[in-house]
């Protein structure tokens, strides 16, 4: 894929000298996060622009995977195109030797679409995970945890925990009844939620334009968030696909009355927060 930014991004993650953890939103729904001693672990980056004219990108390619220097890890949270994709993935498994984590149905559609021999990407690289699973990557621990999104067959999502702070991943799911008990097992500094739009997109099969509901709406976001007891919400997603592109600033108005997320983290592709 050809980078609308040049090098840049990836170069960056590479020269940054993290305290604890520092963490890149990619747009969409990914994100790079690199610790204090170099592990880095890239969640669900994307780099495709979608399949016009039904999903169409609003953002820049902001980074050629074939630039990616160094990698322990890409995670993937569900099967969706924008979430497992060759072209965006299997190139940093190639040149860095890093591990694709994902549930069956994410692994599979790296089988259908020959990683192995398209990229060269080994056997070994591929580990399934399921709901109750942790995995050690570098200095992450990462546990594998149920989440809820009807449009995947079979959605997880990640909570990283590091010395320095505990992120939480959860895919493009929606409120969740899992959610309340991962807020009493885990204290999340930061979680990231699929955030956009109801809109009229082309369906699949007759191109007619169909009223469409991917993402959390506003009161469903800070549903999730006050459930997880974030300290910082990140809205995702809403950047990503005309006609359900959405404004999160209008999240501080939906916050605002409940004691959970305690802060908006809103982040533009590139951006870069600390845990």
């Amino acid at each position: 894929m050809e980078s609308d930014w040049g090098d840049w991004l990836p170069q960056a993650v590479a020269d940054a000298d993290p305290d604890g953890v520092d963490v890149w939103y990619l747009g969409c729904n990914g994100f790079v996060l690199k610790a204090s001693d170099g592990t880095t672990v890239f969640v669900d980056p994307y780099v495709g622009t979608g399949d016009p004219p039904r999903t169409v990108r609003m953002i820049p390619v902001p980074f050629d995977p074939e630039d990616v220097v160094a990698a322990d890890a890409v995670l993937a949270t569900h099967e969706h195109t924008d979430h497992v994709h060759g072209p965006s993935q299997a190139p940093i498994l190639e040149t860095t030797g890093a591990t694709f984590y994902g549930p069956d149905d994410s692994l599979a559609v790296a089988e259908d679409e020959e990683w192995a021999v398209e990229y060269g990407v080994a056997d070994d690289q591929f580990a399934e995970v399921a709901e109750g699973d942790t995995v050690e990557v570098g200095s992450f621990t990462v546990h594998v945890v149920e989440t809820h999104d009807p449009d995947a067959t079979h959605p997880v999502g990640y909570v990283f925990e590091h010395d320095a702070g505990t992120f939480f991943h959860a895919g493009d799911s929606k409120p969740s009844d899992s959610f309340a008990a991962l807020a009493g097992r885990f204290d999340i500094d930061a979680g990231a939620l699929a955030f956009g739009t109801v809109g009229n997109v082309p369906d699949k099969e007759t191109g007619e334009p169909k009223r469409t509901r991917w993402y959390n709406d506003e009161n469903q976001i800070v549903e999730c968030a006050s459930d997880l007891e974030l300290d910082r919400l990140v809205p995702t997603h809403y950047d990503m696909w005309r006609g359900l592109t959405a404004d999160p600033t209008v999240l501080h108005h939906h916050a605002k009355s409940f004691a959970y997320p305690a802060e908006l983290e809103l982040v533009e592709i590139g951006d870069r927060f600390s845990l």
